[in-house]
């Protein structure tokens, strides 16, 4: 482990720790995330999520930043997805136990307000397994377009204000590890069950949980990473 690991590393535990020892200090931070839960949405996904692509570029390069990786951009587009992310856990957590039970699944929407039990387990594979087909693809495809942007324009916080070249960067996308690594794979075998386990705890730690799922979609996503983008002429 190197030094700039270790650094990493004290970090995040000096950003942490606090919130273990200090209970104030938790509280607070469930006050305002139940107040404002959006808000945090944007700040945990843009933070996290970002924290994992950029381990994902020190696995791929040894290094954890380089020029034109564009942190401050990366972090911004993720805080966007992260609001679609928690609206997506808000309405496929109330929607699919309804859809079990129109499917003729009985007791489904009660058993998720209810203790554990095989029928709540069921019925969060069931949010999981909707979200994660009808969602997911799309958020990733997304932040593909959204990554070789930033990558275009030199990782620069002027991505954040120019048009998106959708068409042409869905044409660009390597869609051989797009489709047969990242929804192919990592959905079904990770997302799906990792999701159902969130799912399972209190609405309140939901997000939470999903935003340290961030950190691994990150590394995901990064490993998988676009293809270089031509840099826009000078």
């Amino acid at each position: 482990m190197k030094i700039q690991d270790l650094a990493l590393a004290a970090l995040l535990c000096l950003i942490l720790v606090p919130f273990a020892v200090f209970p104030e200090w938790l509280a607070a931070y469930k006050a305002f995330n139940g107040q404002h839960g959006m808000v945090m949405a944007f700040i945990k996904f843009g933070v996290l999520a970002t924290l994992g692509e950029v381990i994902g570029l020190r696995i791929r390069t040894g290094h954890y930043l380089r020029k034109g990786f564009g942190v401050l951009p990366k972090m911004v587009v993720w805080g966007m997805l992260g609001l679609f992310i928690s609206m997506a856990f808000k309405v496929f957590a109330v929607g699919s136990p309804y859809f079990a039970e129109y499917l003729g699944i009985e007791g489904v929407v009660a058993a998720m307000a209810g203790g554990f039990t095989m029928l709540k387990l069921a019925g969060a594979l069931m949010i999981s397994i909707l979200m994660n087909l009808v969602f997911s693809p799309v958020m990733m495809t997304a932040h593909k377009i959204t990554d070789m942007h930033i990558a275009r324009h030199h990782g620069s916080l002027l991505a954040l204000c120019r048009p998106i070249a959708v068409a042409e960067h869905l044409q660009a996308i390597d869609w051989q590890t797009q489709w047969g690594f990242v929804f192919k794979k990592t959905i079904p075998f990770f997302w799906i069950p990792a999701h159902g386990l969130t799912f399972l705890l209190p609405p309140d730690s939901q997000i939470l949980f999903a935003a340290v799922l961030g950190v691994a979609l990150g590394i995901v996503l990064a490993i998988a990473g676009p293809k270089p983008a031509q840099p826009v002429p000078a």
